[in-house]
This record gives C-alpha cells, structure tokens and sequence, in this order.
C-alpha cells in the first residue's frame, strides 16, 4: 500500500498575470509524510488542491506511480487519493455515520446504496479517528473540532493510498492534536503517503519524513525536519525570532516564538 508521487515545475495563476505559487517541485516515496509550512497567503492550500487536479495548474506535471495525474479517471483517483480542505462548510443535518459513508463514493455504483462491507469500514474509520460517541450526531450541529475529526474519517473510509491534509490539526485541543498526530503515524506504518500543511513547525519534527518551507509561492527548502526548520529559516519565513531548542522531557526539538514588542524584556536572540 502507498504509492509514490512527483510534482515537477508546477505553477498556478488565477488570473494569468500573478502567479500564486511557480517553479514547485518534489518527489514522494511510498510511505513518505511531506509537512508543508510556511505562513498565510502563500498558496499552500491552492498547491494542494493543484496536486490532485481539483484545481487546473498552468504548468508542470503531476505524477502519481509515474503516471500523469491528469490522465486517471476520477473514479479511480478517488480510490487512491483522498483530500481533507479545511473549513469545510456542511448545510443538511447528515449523522456523522452518513457523512462518513460518503467517502465510500467511489466504490459504489451509481443508483446503488452503500453494503455491509462499507458500513463496517465507515464505523472502523470513525473508530480510528475517536469519535464513535458522535456516530448518530447530526454532522453540521458538532464543534469544529469535532467536525474536523469527521473530515478525516470521512478521508479514511476511501482507503487511500495517498492522504492530503490541509492544516489538520487547526481547529483542535492539545488532545485531539496528537490524536491526529498519532494517528498520521499509523497510517505511515500502513505505507500510506501523507501530504500536509500545518501552522507548527513543532508538528513538523513529531510526524514527518520531509518538512518543506513554502515563501511566496515557492519552496525555499525541503528536506528533513532537522536541517530545515531552525532559528533562521523560521525568522526568514515568519519575520519573527524563533528559538529552536532541544527538550529533552520531550525527546525531540521545539520551536519557542519570542516576543521583542514594547514592554518585552525577552533578549532578542542573536541569529548570526
């Protein structure tokens, strides 16, 4: 299980004049966990949506087991891959156990009704991402948080090879954070290939394989955890200072913003 992906000189432009993100490229292997950061505005979410030809790229070409992407039927694409977006938006009063079901799409027939072996996979996916409790809840009256969870249930009953998760963890607890944390790494060990997006460079050194930091529309590094994020990458990203230290309670490095605003006594760390 998992499958391998490739994005090479990809660029996007909503009007043809101003270019959204240009020139990205990478490679994935199956199993991979690819963590995108980088701050806001600068075409992450419109990147991954290129990535699964939801939106049309002007240029480049996106690659799936080495095959064109634009080339696979959507059906089919569909059983490959499957796309959490963030702040998606329900308006019918489905149950959380409907709206799950509705990731079995692509492997029933049209005019037909989901089986027992899809209301069993359902169930199995709202089991994986906890919250079985919500399971006869009307999808659009739970918490964002909540919602979110079902979002990625939903992703897990298309049993994908390939997940993409845009800002996964953004409306989440400390708790349900590593829920979905914990849960990315199963789904590793699975082969499954994970694309994500995320706010925390400290997520970055918890789940992934490759981190990439996207400027502007454009990756200025990729590559693992330990070599991009630091104290400069993060201060030429975010143009704030960011201590980056190894704790040892914690077993890995984090990343710790410092407040040099009027009134802060906080030293400004020396970057050079």
């Amino acid at each position: 299980m998992g499958i391998t992906y490739a994005a090479e000189n990809l660029r996007f432009s909503w009007d043809g004049k101003r270019d959204i993100f240009k020139d990205v490229s990478f490679s994935l292997a199956s199993g991979d966990i690819f963590c995108i950061i980088g701050p806001n505005g600068t075409g992450k979410s419109t990147l991954m949506k290129c990535m699964i030809d939801i939106l049309e790229y002007q240029h480049g070409m996106a690659m799936v087991d080495g095959e064109d992407i634009r080339n696979i039927d959507r059906k089919t694409l569909a059983k490959k891959i499957a796309y959490v977006p963030q702040g998606y938006q329900v308006a019918f009063p489905y149950s959380v156990l409907e709206y799950v079901l509705m990731g079995r799409a692509p492997y029933i027939s049209a005019f037909s009704s989901p089986g027992e072996q899809d209301l069993e996979i359902a169930l199995d996916a709202i089991a994986e991402a906890g919250i079985m409790h919500l399971v006869h809840k009307p999808v659009n009256e739970v918490s964002g948080g909540e919602h979110q969870m079902a979002l990625i249930a939903r992703a897990l009953a298309q049993q994908p090879e390939l997940l993409l998760l845009d800002e996964p963890t953004s409306h989440l607890d400390f708790g349900n954070q590593m829920q979905v944390l914990s849960l990315i790494e199963r789904l590793k060990e699975r082969g499954i290939t994970i694309v994500m997006t995320s706010h925390f460079p400290d997520h970055a050194f918890m789940v992934s394989d490759l981190v990439g930091i996207m400027k502007d529309g454009s990756f200025t590094m990729i590559g693992p955890a330990e070599e991009v994020i630091t104290r400069k990458t993060l201060k030429d990203t975010y143009l704030v200072d960011i201590h980056v230290e190894y704790v040892k309670i914690a077993g890995r490095k984090i990343c710790v913003p410092i407040m040099n605003g009027p009134g802060c006594t906080c030293p400004i760390p020396d970057l050079t």
